[in-house]
């Protein structure tokens, strides 16, 4: 009785944990441009869409929407905006999920922090 407990509370915080770092949900975004302290905030959204994940931001107004990949472990995004293209890489935190992203051509990296509402 007690392994089947010991195994059943196994699976159960297993499938909370990766549950908890799916990128999938609804987040609030802060985060900083490449090469300089100058902030931004926003939201973000990202949903699963077959094996890649389609990623939504929102900030001052402008919508940048992007293809990601990846697991409960990272993601990978490209993004386009107009003319703007850039590529972004998170990694889950207690929180949501952090990482860095630059401009296509960009030799600096900016960082963002999702927080999940």
């Amino acid at each position: 009785m007690r392994k089947l407990f010991a195994l059943a509370a196994s699976v159960f915080l297993f499938t909370v944990s990766a549950a908890l770092a799916d990128p999938v949900g609804t987040y609030v975004v802060e985060g900083t441009n490449p090469g300089s302290d100058k902030s931004y905030s926003g939201t973000v959204s990202v949903e699963r869409t077959g094996q890649t994940y389609r990623v939504v931001w929102v900030v001052g107004g402008t919508r940048y929407i992007g293809t990601g990949i990846g697991n409960k472990d990272f993601i990978s995004v490209s993004y386009k905006s107009g003319n703007d293209t850039g590529l972004a890489l998170y990694a889950p935190n207690d929180e949501g999920w952090v990482g860095v992203w630059t401009y296509a051509g960009g030799t600096q990296m900016g960082t963002e922090h999702w927080t999940r509402q």
